[in-house]
């Protein structure tokens, strides 16, 4: 990076800033408007980065943000959900990868590719595009049908199995000239060596030290440590001879059941996206998109050939698993295109030996026109499709299996996670405090360390996804902060809220949050009814106290947050409000003497 200058950098920050939004605007997806930036402004567009030199050592440096992607990839892959999925992860996953790249390898090999080069051509093809295809189908509305998740089933395989292709691209190189040097015993016991100290310090020490240096909530010092963690493994398997984006991936997976996953996917997620965005960039940047022009025509047979190749083996295994035609051809289109690993693979390639550079450059090609061709196909196939068959759900998710985000671990939410846990309905408990997370930890219950005020953190909670968000934190501030940002970064979704006195309950109903319930309200109530039996009065003479007790104050709850901003009137309301309990208290007695007078003189007559 010494001949980047501080003008490109402001260049490369200013693409990021663009990319995006534009992409968003027009529905191509991030990584689609990452490329196409990068392709504007590379050497073999406008010029502003005119060094091939240049581009590679942007590329060199923006890499890490592939480690870090393979990092959060493995922070999501809990055991738990991939025995879930494992039919459709490893059956239809890996039915599509193995078929997808016998046959691209075969046709390859008749365009006179090697073997070893086409089926590692064949292998970095068959992969899609994760990011490009789940927006495409969360924008559709079609990612809760039973065919995007069986495409999301099948991405996750493909990003599996990403991770051992990067690091064995050597080996193609190897078997391409027909022997590699001898791998020594020294080494090889020194690379299981190092894979085993990644383990044990993983499991055993890693988050430890993370919960230390949580409980000082100094949010700086959480985020350099998230960092060091994927720096760390990285440089430890690199010294070993080993891929940096596999130490990155099992130190994801190692931590994927702590406690602090949340924060750390939050903490690294803006680096892994800017990162990544330069990596792409990057990529669009060293695309040689003039081979469009000098080989039309081979350019084009190659991304028909790969859409056609992909989506024909798709289709079959849709139907296969017991889709219908329609919601087949949907999974086959949405995740037909290349995909964003391939790139990484081509680069890798190229360094290792495997793909000269201009095949990389001709399959790089094809596959980012693949993916532009994608929202297209989709929506010709939209056009000359019945609607219902696309909109039909399939096996749609029993009501249950959705989950609850309860926000603040305390009293409040403890005693919500127990109900819920013996319903046996899954829920993400979130609290700030490292010292909660641990104590809760030691009576069989789990919560995850994470301010739930960042959207981040909530968004790495899913709440996108979940049926409701209970907010029990005890802190008026904190609990205003998270409910301001549920508000208007997920409106549809129900909050359920405790209120620490009516003033926290008016700024909540200022949010439209209506299910809320004041913590002190119930159990004063409670002892109330129980101080009346106490003092001689009847059962129903308490009961019919209390619950008139609690209509009215909920009553007045509301009335007085339509005065909140005239305090006389509060005051004058306080004042009254004695008399005007007493008399409900004394229309209440005569109701039910009336109802005592009647029914003893219809018991009489009978």
């Amino acid at each position: 990076m010494t001949d980047v200058t501080l003008t490109q950098v402001a260049l490369f920050l200013a693409a990021a800033v663009v990319a995006a939004p534009l992409a968003k605007l027009l529905r191509i997806g991030n990584v689609l408007g990452y490329l196409l930036v990068g392709v504007l402004i590379g050497p073999y567009g406008l010029g502003f980065v005119y060094s091939v030199y240049e581009v590679s050592s942007i590329l060199h440096f923006a890499e890490f943000g592939v480690v870090l992607l393979l990092f959060l990839i493995g922070l999501e892959l809990r055991p738990k959900r991939l025995w879930a999925m494992r039919a459709g992860i490893f059956g239809l996953g890996g039915a599509q990868v193995a078929i997808t790249a016998f046959l691209l390898a075969a046709i390859a090999m008749t365009f006179g590719l090697a073997w070893q080069a086409a089926l590692f051509a064949g292998l970095a093809l068959s992969l899609s595009s994760t990011a490009f295809a789940l927006q495409i189908l969360e924008e559709k509305g079609e990612l809760a049908l039973r065919h995007g998740r069986l495409a999301f089933a099948v991405l996750l395989f493909q990003d599996l199995a990403a991770i051992p292709l990067i690091a064995l691209t050597p080996l193609f190189a190897v078997a391409a000239r027909g022997s590699g040097p001898p791998m020594e015993v020294l080494a090889a016991l020194k690379a299981i060596g190092v894979i085993l100290v990644v383990v044990v310090v993983g499991r055993y020490l890693l988050d430890w030290v993370i919960r230390i240096v949580a409980r000082t909530r100094v949010k700086e010092a959480m985020t350099a440590c998230a960092l060091l963690t994927v720096v760390g493994v990285t440089l430890a398997m690199e010294q070993a001879g080993l891929s940096a984006s596999l130490g990155a991936f099992i130190a994801g997976v190692l931590l994927a059941d702590s406690d602090y996953r949340h924060e750390i996917e939050a903490d690294i997620a803006p680096f892994e996206g800017l990162l990544l965005g330069l990596f792409f960039t990057a990529i669009g940047m060293s695309l040689n998109l003039r081979l469009t022009v000098d080989s039309p025509n081979l350019v084009a047979a190659i991304v028909v050939g790969l859409l056609a190749v992909k989506s024909g083996v798709l289709y079959l295994l849709g139907r296969r698993a017991g889709l219908e035609s329609g919601p087949s051809r949907r999974l086959a289109l949405a995740i037909a295109q290349g995909g964003e690993f391939a790139f990484v693979l081509f680069t890798a390639g190229v360094g290792a030996g495997v793909l000269e550079q201009p095949v990389a450059d001709l399959l790089a090609v094809a596959v980012t026109l693949s993916m532009a061709a994608t929202p297209l196909l989709l929506v010709i196939d939209e056009t000359f499709m019945p609607r219902a068959v696309v909109a039909r759900a399939f096996d749609a998710l029993p009501e249950n299996d959705g989950h609850v985000v309860i926000a603040g671990f305390g009293r409040v939410g403890q005693i919500v996670a127990r109900i819920l846990r013996a319903k046996r309905i899954p829920f993400t408990a979130l609290d700030i405090s490292a010292e909660q997370v641990e104590f809760v930890k030691r009576f069989g219950s789990q919560a995850f360390y994470g301010d739930a005020s960042r959207p981040e953190i909530l968004d790495a909670a899913g709440a996108h996804d979940a049926r409701a968000l209970v907010l029990a934190i005890d802190d008026v501030e904190a609990s205003m902060r998270t409910a301001e940002v549920v508000r208007s970064r997920y409106p549809d979704l129900p909050i359920y809220a405790r209120a620490r006195n009516r003033a926290h309950a008016h700024r909540l109903l200022d949010l439209g949050v209506t299910h809320l319930q004041r913590e002190t309200l119930l159990s004063a109530i409670d002892v109330t009814k129980q101080l009346l039996l106490g003092l001689g009065l009847s059962d129903a003479e308490a009961n019919r106290i209390t619950r008139t007790f609690r209509t009215h104050d909920e009553r007045r709850l509301i009335e007085d947050y339509k005065l909140a901003t005239d305090m006389e009137k509060l005051q004058d309301r306080a004042r009254s409000d004695v008399k005007t309990l007493e008399k409900l208290f004394e229309e209440d007695a005569a109701e039910d003497a009336r109802m005592a007078e009647a029914s003893g003189v219809k018991e009489a007559a009978q």
